[in-house]
């Protein structure tokens, strides 16, 4: 990797600064209308990054690299350290004057749609600040799906689900059509965030939280406006299975969805990957639900609407919470402990493993068992009606494997700040599948991240990081073969 590609990735990123400082002047406004003092940091702040962005914009100008592997990863890191940084700024020069480190882990739990945070007393926080959290899960959401669709299958580590696009006629590739293509993906997301705030205004939320929690449901990021999340609506169902219909589409494959509305392709919803993801959450708030109305003799559709709610926002990795879930049993705790590992689909806003990678795990362990018994059978591994590329299974594997390795140095990391077992497992886990809330009385549902110490919630800053960009585009860049000719 030689200084030139180092250079334009500077140069890209600090271009991509300079939005970030324009988007400010949004929460700016919000606090001069709700005349909130707080509008003249959002402001000086905005001119500062934009002024800082634009020289270093200016002084990194130069000769464009190659476009090849090397220089996706790198800008890939690139982009998303620096909306985790210009994301933080606000949050220190605002009234709420968070320390770097709190700052820090809210803007990053921000912009990975993790959904945990340090702040305490978000009902009283001024209008600027929360939208500004909302703005982050939104830019985060719309990051993700961007880059999960148009660079890492680039870099062979993205999701199977563009096997479906890339293997059809020329003429149904979006990909052939970029900037198309990308217009339907924002106006396709943009749309979602207006129908789930008409729709919680509908049920009855008032109108600015409805907009703070609409951006934040499609991109499952788990950003609320109440120190309580959605306990604070527990008594509304409709509210609740609002949030559930959007949580669930933002699991979804957002190719998907753009071949289904903008080109008609009804064969696209038959995508292998949306029948496991819509089976196991179907499968675990059924469960729950049972369970719940056994156990403690809570009325079934109650029962249902917060089994459904809670292991939605857990699937989907947007880290809402109608009710203190650590209550409600063994049974439902050890659900959502392994809904935790779950995710959605591939190019959607959620974190976690993800379906695809359980169809291909599962055939890849099939195929294995198949051989024991038939030492030369030879049967590919399928997804759907395509054969899996031996480098996807390749990537599958290596990303369970990496992903089980980090979580367990992330455990003994935490463990070594002084946190509980419980914390430390969740919080482990919780990061690196951006999930948001963890399991015990600091971190889970109706806890936070606050009175954690400062060394854990830089590891858990990593650890979102790290779970957001997949991994591996994350851990690459830290070998001398990436820096080598």
């Amino acid at each position: 990797m030689n200084r030139i590609a180092v250079r334009a990735a500077i140069h890209v990123a600090a271009v991509f600064a300079i939005y970030l400082s324009v988007a400010m002047l949004i929460p700016a406004a919000v606090d001069l209308y709700y005349g909130n003092d707080d509008w003249r940091s959002f402001a000086f702040t905005a001119m500062f990054m934009g002024g800082l962005a634009l020289a270093i914009a200016l002084a990194t100008q130069g000769r464009v690299p190659p476009a090849n592997t090397r220089f996706g990863f790198l800008l890939v890191n690139f982009l998303w350290i620096t909306l985790a940084i210009a994301g933080a700024v606000p949050f220190m020069t605002s009234s709420l004057h968070l320390g770097i480190t709190d700052a820090f882990f809210e803007s990053v739990s921000g912009v990975t749609t993790t959904g945990s945070t340090v702040i305490n007393g978000l009902d009283s926080a001024p209008p600027g600040i929360l939208i500004w959290r909302s703005l982050l899960s939104f830019m985060g959401g719309l990051g993700v799906i961007a880059l999960g669709l148009f660079l890492l299958p680039f870099l062979n580590i993205g999701g199977v689900s563009y096997f479906k696009i890339e293997s059809s006629d020329i003429e149904d590739r979006p990909f052939e059509r970029f900037q198309t293509f990308t217009v339907s993906l924002i106006g396709i997301y943009t749309v979602l965030v207006v129908a789930c705030t008409i729709s919680y205004v509908a049920a009855g939320m008032d109108g600015f939280h409805a907009i703070n929690h609409a951006m934040s449901t499609v991109a499952t990021g788990g950003f609320s406006t109440h120190d309580t999340s959605f306990l604070r609506y527990a008594d509304n169902p409709a509210i609740l299975w609002t949030g559930i219909v959007f949580m669930f589409i933002g699991g979804l494959p957002f190719s998907i969805m753009i071949l289904f509305a903008v080109r008609g392709r009804l064969d696209a919803l038959r995508d292998p990957q949306i029948r496991v993801y819509a089976g196991y959450c179907i499968v675990f708030a059924i469960a729950v639900a049972i369970y719940l109305r056994v156990n403690m003799g809570m009325p079934f559709f109650t029962a249902l609407t917060h089994s459904t709610f809670n292991l939605m926002s857990i699937i989907t990795t947007a880290g809402f919470a109608s009710d203190d879930y650590s209550l409600w049993g063994p049974f439902a705790i050890g659900c959502i402990f392994v809904a935790t590992f779950l995710g959605g689909c591939s190019g959607s806003t959620t974190g976690g493993i993800k379906a695809y990678r359980f169809l291909i795990l599962f055939e890849l362990l099939s195929n294995g068992l198949r051989r024991l018994i038939y030492p030369n059978t030879v049967t590919p591994v399928r997804y759907g009606d395509r054969t899996v590329a031996p480098e996807m299974q390749s990537a599958v594997v290596l990303f369970i494997a990496s992903f089980m390795v980090l979580w367990a140095i992330t455990i003994v990391l935490l463990s070594a700040t002084g946190l509980d077992f419980i914390t430390a497992v969740t919080g482990s886990l919780t990061s690196l599948t951006n999930v948001g809330p963890g399991l015990g009385p600091i971190i889970g549902p109706v806890g936070n991240f606050s009175s954690l110490p400062d060394a854990a919630k830089w590891i858990c800053s990593a650890a979102m990081l790290l779970g957001r960009l997949e991994i591996l585009a994350v851990l690459v860049i830290f070998t001398p073969t990436f820096w080598g000719r």
